[in-house]
């Protein structure tokens, strides 16, 4: 059996599912490179209004395969510092991808597993989920942004705890911290993120693509810069066919219709 991202259509989802049977869906470079041409062929195709990333078998993502890190040790270090690069492309498409990215995890997620469902705009987890960095436990330090995800979102010993220990972290206590946005019953959580991908589905692209986009530079940009990026933002909405529907539609007290 292969290690392989598979990619459906649920109306206007786009469904990617990380499949490596016997391995709990351990990555392999070959997800990476499928991903990131998955999310441009998405990008283009304006019937694709969201995506969910899941994982195979009622289990998200184990991370890294052990066995193949360390046949790599063998190997000249370009070699594993070219996967990590090919994981970081991946990453930022996902973070650069104007339809919202909703991740579904079941079982667990861990190391580069956990750094994917970190990349993805919104987090749906089964309440028995669990969320492990666990680099330090194999003498080695994370991958795939899990470091600057964790600091970015958390406070800062939170972030450290959960990076120095290694340890299982329950679905419950990163969605009082605000990284996970729901959790569901085990077995619900991707009919959960397609759900909520359907009703994205029914909102202005434009409008879903440009706060991404400004959700993504707030992190880094000063208020100033910001309050500039806001302006032009709105300004190009406004002109944009869809700021004409969605007035229109308020107004005409209808539901909208989008392109």
């Amino acid at each position: 059996m292969c290690a392989e991202l598979l990619a459906e259509r649920v109306d206007h989802t786009l469904v990617l599912t990380l499949s490596n049977p016997g391995a709990r869906n351990a990555l392999h470079p070959d997800m990476y490179a499928a991903g990131v041409e998955a999310l441009a062929t998405a990008e283009r195709d304006p019937s694709v209004r969201a995506v969910v990333l899941t994982g195979a078998d009622n289990f998200f993502c184990a991370g890294g395969n052990l066995n193949r890190l360390l046949e790599n040790r063998q190997k000249d270090p370009s070699v594993q510092a070219a996967s990590i690069d090919a994981l970081a492309e991946w990453i930022e498409a996902l973070r650069a991808c104007p339809k919202p990215i909703i991740a579904a995890v079941e079982g667990a997620a861990a190391g580069a597993g956990f750094s994917l469902a970190l990349a993805c705009d919104l987090l749906v987890a089964a309440d028995n989920a669990k969320f492990v960095m666990a680099y330090v436990k194999v003498g080695l330090t994370p991958d795939g942004g899990g470091s600057w995800f964790l600091s970015q979102a958390l406070p800062r010993p939170l972030a450290t705890e959960i990076l120095l220990e290694g340890k299982p972290v329950a679905a419950g206590r990163l969605a009082a911290a605000g990284l996970v946005n729901r959790v569901v019953a085990p077995g619900q959580a991707r009919a959960e993120a397609l759900n909520w991908a359907t009703d994205l589905a029914q909102l202005s692209p434009n409008a879903v693509g440009r706060i991404k986009s400004l959700v993504e530079s707030g992190a880094s940009q000063t208020l100033t810069s910001q309050l500039g990026a806001e302006r032009d933002s709105f300004v190009a909405s406004l002109h944009h066919a869809d700021g004409l529907e969605g007035i229109s539609a308020f107004l005409e007290k209808r539901a909208a219709k989008y392109a």
